[in-house]
């Protein structure tokens, strides 16, 4: 029963749900971990990576936008005291004045009389149709027209006659072309001039900062590679004490460089005037294989870079500097060009160059000569090349002119019948050089084997042909101190010496390899060294053993040797192979042996002999005893 004062009381009725669990006081009494709502959008990109153009690379952005609009709606109202509202009105107004005045301005005075009796006051007019019809009646401006009119004085007007023929017409179209390139020239001649102001106002950019870079670069090698240069300053091998004429070369550089990678070095020529610098040329001796030539010339105070670096756009095949003018090099390319560079210009382009129109070769120049005799008050070379032609080209004053010195005609060795017709043609020049003390004689290596001696004043015929290769002669050179010695080196593995006037060899040296090149040393008359595609250097001095090389030794691996050459002061000689590098090698003192003078009965040296006379008695005593050999 309810209590009488609790009868208007809520009753309050608990109802537990089924799977409602029984918790003990305890754990009632537990205060429960509040429960935080971040404001976080899960699908916000948390990997976000911008470009940082200060750092120059991708950065991560760490900072997440997590605002997410719903709904957005731009208000039109406008509060009346805000500044928006009162730029408002400001414009509105502005609007209302500007339309006010522009309806005064187009504004028309018509005075209308009022009427003056009754009878004139119009009637209303009634509507006498059932729609809501109302006549109107509206009054225009009527357009002014105008009418403009300009006269104008005739030009003047003058009367020309002339008879005009086609050359007349011609010389007037020239002398317009020679006046728009005359203005050409001055423009660039004034652009010229300004880059020179400006290059001359910017220190970085003058001659002096080039050559103390230079100087730097120079500097910087020679600490690099410090050990390297005293060797080849101070270094002399003592082991050669103790062998019985035996020497070695000692490696000190390689040059290469990137122009010139794959490519084979095609010809080597020291400077007659700065024994540092040489120049290197590369292109390729497969037929097949033919791209770009490169022209490097290198320094040994810089064996990192070139000093000079030249492009062609066929392969090089030979070059020679001037032995006077130090700085210009004769080029001979694959496609019978022959070309001429200035190593002093700026320009890269050659300042003389072979055209058809000046008679060039069709077949590979093999060998160039600049030619030391100046009769001819000009520079000029002479060039040899596969299509049988020995040329003489002289540097004019805008234009390379050539002019022919022989034609190598092909020797049968058979003579042929009266009824049969032999085969005519040209034999392919490989190489020639000049005699040091002759300088009208002069011998050519052919194709066929064959060295043919040639002389400048009798150029229709041999002199003398020499008959003892049975292969491709690569290279024949005069002995620097004896006239009549000469040397030659073949595809048929063999290095022949020859006595000019004598039709057989002297001697015969068996390399067992294809022989690349041969060269005199320019310290004996009687030392020579050769090269072979093994990669091997061989090294003869006649005096000490005229049957055996004094050194072999292998320069490089897996990779054919194709030129060699001697410096003229220092005691080294340079190695080219086909794998476009150059080797530095340096000799040992066995193989520079000073020539001693002769002593006589007491052991004092004999006076009255200079030293070109104890190289040719060198060279004559060689032969003597080759002689009474054979006898």
């Amino acid at each position: 029963e309810m209590g009488g004062d609790d009868y208007d009381m809520p009753v309050i009725i608990k109802i537990t749900p089924d799977d409602q669990l029984e918790l003990e006081q305890e754990e009632l009494d537990k205060e429960v971990p509040p429960r935080i709502l971040y404001p976080n959008n899960p699908q916000a990109a948390h990997n976000i990576t911008k470009f940082s153009f200060k750092e120059k690379a991708w950065k991560r952005d760490d900072q997440v936008d997590h605002t997410v609009f719903h709904f957005s709606l731009d208000g039109a109202i406008l509060l009346k005291d805000s500044p928006e509202a009162v730029e408002q009105e400001e414009i509105l107004k502005r609007k209302k004045e500007e339309t006010t005045k522009r309806e005064k301005a187009q504004e028309v005075d018509i005075d209308i009389e009022p009427p003056q009796q009754d009878d004139e006051i119009p009637a209303p007019n009634t509507l006498r149709n059932q729609f809501n019809f109302s006549e109107r009646a509206c009054q225009t401006f009527k357009s002014v027209t105008r009418e403009r009119g300009v006269s104008t004085e005739p030009p003047p007007t003058t009367e020309f006659c002339d008879t005009v023929t086609q050359w007349c017409i011609f010389d007037t179209y020239m002398a317009d072309i020679d006046a728009a390139k005359q203005g050409s020239e001055t423009k660039k001649r004034e652009l010229g001039e300004d880059k020179k102001k400006k290059n001359d106002s910017d220190p970085l950019y003058s001659d002096s900062m080039k050559l103390s870079i230079k100087i730097m670069e120079r500097m910087v090698n020679l600490n690099a590679e410090n050990e390297i240069y005293t060797d080849f300053k101070y270094w002399e091998d003592r082991s050669d004490d103790y062998r019985d004429g035996d020497g070695t070369l000692l490696p000190l550089w390689r040059f290469a460089s990137e122009k010139a990678k794959r490519k084979q070095v095609t010809c080597i020529r020291w400077n007659p005037k700065y024994k540092d610098l040489f120049a290197v040329g590369f292109g390729s001796y497969d037929f097949m294989r033919q791209s770009g030539g490169v022209i490097c010339c290198y320094s040994l105070k810089n064996t990192r870079h070139p000093e000079y670096l030249y492009t062609a756009d066929c392969g090089v095949c030979c070059l020679d500097w001037h032995p006077t003018q130090a700085a210009v090099l004769a080029v001979g390319l694959y496609d019978g060009t022959v070309v001429v560079h200035d190593v002093r210009a700026k320009t890269k382009k050659p300042i003389y160059s072979s055209t058809v129109r000046t008679n060039k070769h069709s077949d590979p120049v093999w060998e160039v000569r600049w030619n030391a005799d100046d009769s001819l008050g000009t520079l000029n070379f002479f060039s040899i090349s596969s299509d049988g032609r020995v040329s003489n080209w002289i540097l004019m004053k805008n234009k390379l002119e050539s002019e022919e010195v022989m034609e190598l005609k092909l020797m049968s060795g058979v003579a042929a019948d009266d009824d049969e017709t032999s085969l005519t043609g040209l034999a392919g020049g490989l190489c020639f050089d000049f005699n040091k003390q002759s300088e009208h004689l002069f011998l050519v290596g052919t194709e066929e084997g064959k060295i043919h001696k040639c002389s400048k004043a009798f150029t229709g015929q041999y002199l003398e042909t020499y008959e003892g290769h049975s292969m491709a002669v690569y290279t024949v050179r005069w002995n620097p101190f004896h006239p009549n010695i000469f040397i030659s080196a073949s595809a048929d593995w063999t290095v022949k010496l020859w006595d000019h006037s004598q039709k057989t060899a002297v001697l015969s040296f068996d390399l067992a390899q294809s022989v690349g090149d041969v060269a005199w040393a320019p310290y004996s008359s009687t030392v020579f060294t050769a090269i072979t595609n093994d990669g091997l250097v061989h090294c003869y001095d006649l005096n000490v053993n005229r049957n055996e090389r004094i050194c072999t030794q292998k320069v490089v691996k897996r990779a054919k040797l194709t030129h060699v050459a001697f410096n003229g002061d220092d005691p080294i000689i340079l190695v080219g192979d086909d794998r476009g590098g150059v080797n530095c090698l340096k000799l040992s003192p066995n193989l520079r042996r000073p020539t001693e003078p002769p002593v006589d009965e007491n052991g004092e040296p004999i006076a009255g002999k200079s030293a070109l006379e104890l190289q040719i008695a060198k060279m004559d005593h060689l032969l003597d005893m080759v002689k009474e050999t054979v006898e």
